[in-house]
């Protein structure tokens, strides 16, 4: 019996199929074309969705109508962005003028990969309340169990789940997901330089260098499924802990067992490499105040969570240290770790 459980949002996008959950029949409407046939229904919905997508940068119509995309969209009703503009004190053309503001809320609806019901549900077990991250860098929702087994976002309902899309999943909400509006500012009044490279050449490129680094990590990133060395180079964005080669070393021995053989074992590697991954784009400094004094849990792309903790000067996941931070990229960040993570049995 293998050790880990292979990583459930990995096979939907590695064999195409839709889950049992979902009705039997692939389905054949992305995104996009989801949210217009809506609209066009009786009664009608999304139709307020459908504008602020219109009226948004072009990226988000583009996303949510790629064939290659994978992302899960928690889509508000009519009457959830009404309720919204109400309490906001705006009106729905003032908003929509907006585009600044548009993108953000719209990002912060957005997902990166599959997250079906179930996974979401099951992640806040025992009163958790996990976060997962979203398109909207440094910002991530909290999930929590809502009535009746339900599950909420934030401060809404998934009153409908499991919408399935050719390029993602829709989840439909009460309530419009709003994010914190001054960080996103602060943000973007911010000067970075854009980064060149993605994850997965950084990774490549920090082997190459004068004192090598993850050699081993790239050997188990080209040894597990193609879908994790497509992410970690297209997809996202994401944030990734990644263990040094001594990290490595020290969890084979730990083990018992050889690099060769963790290599040879493609669905496991999958699943250990996935557990080190999550959703949305987290700098150190973000990390660090969302930790507090108490720590927080986050959804992995292995559809369980890991701890962070700020144990006086370091910053812990699960028991591995952080030792190095920030090491940013078109499709996300790096923070460098002293330790494997190990997805729980």
């Amino acid at each position: 019996m293998r050790k880990f459980a292979f990583l459930l949002v990995l096979v939907f996008a590695l064999s195409a199929l839709v889950s049992p959950a979902f009705a039997q029949e692939a389905p054949t409407l992305s995104i996009a074309e989801i949210v217009v046939a809506s609209t066009e229904a009786d009664p009608a919905e999304f139709t307020v969705l459908l504008a602020a997508v219109g009226a948004a940068n072009p990226v988000f119509l583009e996303t949510l109508s790629d064939p290659e995309a994978s992302v899960t969209v928690f889509a508000p009703t009519d009457a959830a962005f009404l309720a919204a503009f109400e309490a906001l004190g705006l009106s729905a053309e003032e908003v929509l003028a907006d585009q600044a503001l548009l993108d953000a809320v719209l990002a912060y609806h957005v997902v990166p990969s599959l997250w079906d019901g179930a996974t979401l549900t099951a992640a806040t077990a025992e009163e958790a309340t996990p976060i997962l991250g979203t398109l909207l860098a440094e910002q991530a929702l909290v999930l929590a169990a809502g009535m009746e087994g339900g599950l909420m976002v934030n401060e809404a309902n998934v009153v409908s789940a499991d919408i399935a899309a050719t390029n993602g999943i829709v989840h439909v909400i009460d309530g419009v997901l709003v994010p914190d509006l001054e960080a996103v500012m602060a943000m973007g009044e911010m000067e970075m330089e854009a980064p060149t490279q993605s994850i997965a050449e950084i990774v490549v490129a920090s082997t190459t260098a004068a004192t090598p680094e993850f050699t081993i990590l790239l050997a188990a990133v080209a040894a597990a499924d193609p879908i994790v060395l497509e992410e970690l180079t297209n997809g996202g964005p994401y944030t990734v802990f990644a263990p040094t080669d001594a990290a490595f070393a020290a969890a084979l021995e730990a083990l018992g067992v050889t690099a060769e053989d963790i290599l040879a074992d493609t669905e496991l590697l999958t699943g250990i490499l996935a557990y080190h991954v999550i959703p949305g784009t987290f700098s150190a400094a973000t990390v660090v105040a969302a930790a507090g004094e108490t720590g927080f849990t986050a959804l992995t792309l292995a559809g369980t969570t890991i701890s962070v903790m700020v144990d006086g000067e370091s910053v812990m996941i699960n028991e591995a240290t952080v030792v190095g931070t920030d090491v940013y990229a078109t499709n996300g960040v790096i923070h460098v770790i002293d330790s494997v993570l190990l997805p729980p049995m």
